[in-house]
Parts: C-alpha cells; sequence; structure tokens
C-alpha cells in the first residue's frame, strides 16, 4: 500500500545523472559565449588590423601612392583615410536593416570578408610611379569598399555580442570586443613597425610596406568562418519565432527614423566624444609626434603602440566596473578626465619622448572607460527589432563627419594655427558634445535585451 508524501517532507535530493546534466549545459552555454565572443572579436579586429596598417604606414604609403611633396601627400593620404568614412552611412543604411531582417550572422560573414578582401588588395596596387592617377584612384576605389563594409560591421559585432552574452556580464563580455580593436590596430602597427625595423628605409618605401596587407586576406578567411559556425543569437531567434507566429514584417527605415529619432541622436552624440577622442589618439597621433613634435619616425610608432597595449590590459576590468556601477558612471569619469587632461597632456608631450609616452598613455586610461563600455551600452540604445539597424546607422553617421575626419582636420588646424595644443581643443569640444548627450540617456545595467521595448525603458 502506498502512502501519500507528506507536504512538509524533505524533496528527494537531486540524482547524480541530474547533476551532471546541468554541469554539462552550463558548460555548453560558457563555450558558446568564448565562440561568440571570438567571433564577433576577431572581425572587429580584422577591421582595425587595416586602420593600424594604414595609420602607421602612411609615409610609405603617401610616398608610393600619391604625387608631390611629402606634405602634399601626407594631406591627400589622410584625406584617402576619411574617405571611407564619408561611404560608411551608406553601409549602415544597407547592412544595419538587412542584419535585422536576414540575421546577424549572415550580414557579418559577409561584412568581414569584404573588408579583408579590400586591405589585401590595397598591397598589390602599383605604384604612382608605374600607372600615375590610377594609383590613388584604386586606393579611393578600395578604401570605399571598406567603408561600406565597415558600415555592417562593428554595430553587428557589437549587437550580436550584446545579445549573447548574460545580461548581469554584458559589459565584461563587450569589453573583449574593444580589446579585439586595440590587438588588431596594434598587430598592424607591429607588423609594420616591425617591417621598418627590418627591412629599413629604403625597403619599406619600394616594397616593404605592402607586406602587412597580404595578411588581412587568412584573418578574414578565419572570422568568416567562425562566424557562419554560429547559430544567431538568442535573442534575435526569439524575435524572428514571434513575428514569424504573427505574420509580421520588418520594421521600414522610416519608422526608425520617426519612433527611434531620440536614440539615434542621443547615439550620435556619444559617438562624436568617442571617436574624435579614438581617431585624434590612435589614428592620428604616430603623424603628429613625428611631424609636429620631431620624434623619430619609429618611436612615434612606438609610443602609441606601447599606450595600446596598456589599455588593453584595463578593458576587461573597466566592463567588469561598469557591469557593477553602471555605464554612465564609467563615461561621465571618462569625460571629465579627458576633458581636464586633455591641454595639460598635450603639453607635457611637447617635452621630449618620455613625455610624450607619459601624455598618451594618461590619455588613453583616461578613455578606456568609454571604450570598454560601448559594446554593452550602445546595443541596449534600441529594442531588438532595430537594434541593428539603429546601432549601424547612428553609429556610422556620426563616425564618418566626426571620427574619419578627425586625423586630417587636426593636421590642417595644426598647420594654420602653429599650435600643438589643437587636437586638445578638439577632443575637448567632443567631451563636451558626448556629456550633454548623455545627460538623457537611459542606463541599461542589467537590463534584459528581448522584445520590442526600449531597455530600461521603466514607463
Amino acid at each position: 500500500m502506498r502512502y501519500a508524501q507528506p507536504w512538509n517532507a524533505t524533496p528527494a535530493a537531486p540524482s547524480f545523472q541530474d547533476e551532471a546534466d546541468q554541469r554539462e549545459r552550463a558548460s555548453d552555454a560558457s563555450n558558446l559565449l568564448k565562440r561568440a565572443i571570438t567571433a564577433a572579436a576577431l572581425g572587429n579586429a580584422t577591421e582595425w588590423f587595416d586602420y593600424g596598417i594604414y595609420a602607421y604606414g602612411l609615409a610609405y604609403i603617401s610616398a608610393a601612392l600619391f604625387p608631390g611633396s611629402a606634405a602634399s601627400a601626407t594631406l591627400f593620404a589622410l584625406g584617402t583615410f576619411a574617405i571611407s568614412f564619408l561611404i560608411r552611412p551608406l553601409g549602415g543604411l544597407f547592412w544595419g536593416p538587412l542584419g535585422d531582417r536576414l540575421g546577424r550572422k549572415r550580414v557579418l560573414a559577409l561584412t568581414v570578408l569584404l573588408m579583408s578582401g579590400a586591405t589585401l588588395l590595397v598591397g598589390v596596387i602599383p605604384s604612382y610611379s608605374s600607372i600615375g592617377w590610377l594609383a590613388p584612384a584604386a586606393l579611393i576605389v578600395l578604401r570605399m569598399l571598406q567603408g561600406f563594409s565597415t558600415g555592417g560591421e562593428y554595430g553587428g559585432a557589437a549587437t550580436f555580442m550584446a545579445e549573447y552574452a548574460p545580461d548581469d556580464r554584458r559589459g565584461f563580455c563587450g569589453s573583449f570586443l574593444e580589446f579585439a580593436t586595440l590587438a588588431g590596430f596594434s598587430l598592424g602597427a607591429l607588423l609594420m613597425l616591425g617591417c621598418s625595423l627590418m627591412l629599413g628605409d629604403q625597403a619599406m618605401h619600394s616594397w616593404g610596406w605592402r607586406l602587412p596587407f597580404l595578411v588581412a586576406a587568412p584573418l578574414g578567411l578565419v572570422g568568416c568562418y567562425l562566424r557562419s559556425r554560429l547559430e544567431e543569437t538568442p535573442v534575435f531567434r526569439e524575435l524572428e519565432e514571434k513575428a514569424h507566429n504573427k505574420n509580421e514584417q520588418s520594421v521600414p527605415l522610416k519608422t526608425l527614423f520617426v519612433q527611434y529619432s531620440k536614440p539615434l541622436f542621443l547615439l550620435g552624440g556619444l559617438v562624436v566624444a568617442l571617436n574624435v577622442v579614438n581617431y585624434v589618439l590612435l589614428a592620428y597621433m604616430p603623424t603628429f609626434m613625428h611631424k609636429q613634435l620631431g620624434v623619430s619616425e619609429n618611436m612615434s610608432l612606438l609610443i602609441p603602440l606601447i599606450g595600446m597595449l596598456t589599455m588593453m590590459a584595463f578593458l576587461p576590468f573597466a566592463g567588469s566596473l561598469s557591469d557593477r556601477f553602471g555605464r554612465k558612471t564609467m563615461w561621465w569619469f571618462s569625460l571629465v578626465g579627458l576633458f581636464v587632461a586633455a591641454v595639460p597632456m598635450f603639453t607635457l608631450m611637447t617635452h621630449g619622448v618620455a613625455g610624450a609616452l607619459i601624455g598618451f598613455a594618461v590619455l588613453g586610461l583616461l578613455y578606456v572607460p568609454q571604450l570598454a563600455t560601448i559594446s554593452a551600452m550602445f546595443p541596449a540604445m534600441f529594442p531588438t527589432h532595430v537594434r541593428y539597424a539603429g546601432m549601424a546607422i547612428a553609429y556610422n553617421l556620426s563616425t564618418s563627419i566626426f571620427g574619419g575626419t578627425a586625423p586630417i582636420i587636426s593636421d590642417w588646424l595644426v598647420d594654420k594655427t602653429g599650435s600643438a595644443l589643437v587636437p586638445a581643443y578638439y577632443m575637448m569640444g567632443a567631451c563636451v558634445v558626448g556629456a550633454i548627450a548623455l545627460l538623457f540617456v537611459i542606463e541599461t545595467k542589467g537590463c534584459s535585451l528581448r522584445g520590442q521595448t526600449l531597455p530600461g525603458n521603466k514607463r
């Protein structure tokens, strides 16, 4: 005869098999998260690898592919660097809605292939002395193709990363996307610097500058393979299933601009601060130190590289702090710190190599709290059904106007004014714009990204 179990009886302990199954599921989830981070980060590193070799090989590229004096050729090369950014909004308009309709991983696999392929082709453009104006024309076309592909790369990678990460660790997980940004940039810089040291100036101007560009092809193939092997993000799959059941259509761009104009403008304002600081410190600094401060060519490459490697060590720590104290807190610390320190640190840079190294390191470390949190903060400013498009369009439009133009504007203003402090004032102005936008941004620390409502919106 069976007796009913008393209501207050101690429940049976979970079996050994149950515990093993739980551990296996946890292990599978952890491995999937690691693969997602790796796939997103490697593609982002490929994008920034190109920026690294272009910025650090600018003197060689300008001499090989542009006519005129060294100063005019450098200005042409910086202008070509900026051209790719002017195309990025078109890429955002194309890839963003496509990523919200077809899925994140498909678009990201295509963008990394386009980016790496164009970078490879830059390395095989014949010199100006061989084909004349066709050389800079070919470079411009390839930079435009890179800009178009990049228009879908970062917004998609950040969205992909944010939607895979646990809500309470999104800052920490997202920081590895920015870790890859600096890793890609540093790898490009190291390759260009290493080739310069091993081959010498004559060989670099002749053919050596091309070698780092050829590395882009295997990087792109590996990134494409990893991305294509992953499943779509859980957040996107959930939305896709609901939309399929309800027979819903994708959101038109007009609806995005009308219903989500506020987060679009706020994200654009934050990106002004983020990318002016970013491109002044990372892309323009080698040219600035060599041309304006009189630092040797190799040392002007080495100083920012040491600073970037230092920044990389602090990125996961800053991302983890944002999970605890919030993204906005980290941004306030960064914006205020950069505003206060910009002029003193640029002044310090004018006092020899040691001053340049300390000045760059301080500004770089103050920039880390921004950089570490954007992959967690920016995608969370939009609901799932417009996240890729909103992120790609706002980010790339602001970057094209204020980010990619920062090196050439800084160089032109320094030449016109004769003041080495102009980049500092430019950074301070950008920080003010970012601070105004930050006042109205919703804190999304720990918030879920699921659904079609704005994360963190309590109304």
